[in-house]
């Protein structure tokens, strides 16, 4: 889950520092013009304000370069920009034309910390907006009729509403991209980068943790058989059915992926080698217990298939999958529908 997490955040990276940084040039021009208006006007205390995020967007655009942590400078930007925001509508000398600026929270918000924090954030300095209006026009008849607030009110609700759903139809669009990325069309598996992705998170948490993490190589015994003698569409048949039997007897926290072809991985969380001969074993009789029902024929399989554990077996998803390969190539050479492990002895001799 962390690892489809970060994924997201990735994806959704480029286009946030895309909006940051425009976003930081307009506050620029945007905050010398004003500083000189208000200067003008001998608002200096709104003055230096608006001189100090001009000067603060430079800061920000230059960190945000390199940055690996986009999201709290989006957050230290938009913070101090909502504060200043509220500070230009306290002034006495502040038009009520400037509580118009009020309608880019939500907005920016949205598009720069994503549908939950945007929302948040969006409601705490509208809010407080909305308090500051009625605290500074109470006693102004004219401001406060139904008309003009009603426009404000439904205005501004408007945009907040559009800016969260807009939001949510980005992240569903992007996680369908993210799902196709990372998943094997046919099986609905995971693919060979989704599995990169989790043996990362599984190699973090066993470092942080001392967890173990263990694979489990596996392989469709004559699986070019069935193609032959079925044709390729009970060949895909049979390769979903064997993906839902891995799907059915694995936790949540593992990950069954397909190589290509008849090969498959399973990375096993928080599981020793003893632990996943267990789950292969349970898979492999799952089944042969359990032939393909197709047009009225039954079509049996058998898997073989080879363990692999990190640290005993290798430190990295490449040497782990070299070495439980080499346990499913002993499982095929003596007599296939079985699992092997290559036990210190094997390795010596």
């Amino acid at each position: 889950m962390d690892s489809y997490l970060e994924s997201r955040k990735q994806l959704a990276r480029p286009y946030r520092k895309a909006v940051l940084k425009s976003l930081l040039g307009l506050t620029l021009v945007a905050g010398l013009i004003f500083f000189t208006l208000n200067i003008q006007k001998q608002n200096y205390p709104l003055a230096l304000a608006e001189l100090g995020m001009a000067i603060y967007s430079v800061i920000i655009y230059v960190a945000i370069r390199r940055t690996r942590h986009l999201e709290r400078w989006v957050l230290a930007y938009l913070l101090p920009f909502c504060i200043t925001m509220m500070f230009a509508l306290t002034t006495p000398r502040a038009t009520s034309t400037v509580f118009a600026w009020v309608l880019l929270i939500p907005i920016l918000s949205h598009l720069l910390l994503g549908r939950r924090l945007g929302l948040w954030v969006s409601g705490v300095f509208m809010t407080t907006a909305a308090i500051i209006f009625y605290s500074k026009y109470r006693d102004v008849p004219e401001m406060m009729t139904a008309l003009p607030i009603a426009n404000m009110g439904i205005m501004a609700l408007t945009i907040l509403a559009f800016s969260h759903i807009y939001e949510i139809t980005r992240e569903q669009s992007e996680n369908r991209l993210l799902k196709l990325a990372q998943t094997d069309p046919l099986t609905g598996l995971a693919n060979r980068a989704r599995l990169n992705e989790a043996f990362d998170q599984q190699l973090k948490l066993s470092q942080r943790e001392g967890t173990p993490v263990s694979l489990i190589a596996l392989d469709i015994d004559h699986f070019k058989s069935v193609n032959d003698r079925f044709g390729h569409d009970a060949g895909d048949l049979a390769l979903e059915h064997v993906a839902q039997i891995f799907q059915s007897r694995i936790r949540a926290t593992d990950l069954a992926s397909r190589m290509g072809g008849e090969e498959f991985v399973i990375l096993l969380h928080n599981s020793s080698t003893a632990q996943a001969m267990k789950v292969a074993q349970k898979i492999r009789h799952a089944l042969e217990q359990e032939p393909l029902d197709y047009q009225g024929q039954t079509i049996a399989m058998t898997l073989s298939g080879g363990v692999a554990e990190l640290g005993q077996d290798g430190h990295d998803l490449r040497s782990l999958i070299s070495h439980a390969d080499r346990c499913l190539y002993k499982a095929k050479a003596s007599g296939r529908n079985r699992i092997e492990q290559i036990q210190p002895a094997d390795v010596i001799a």
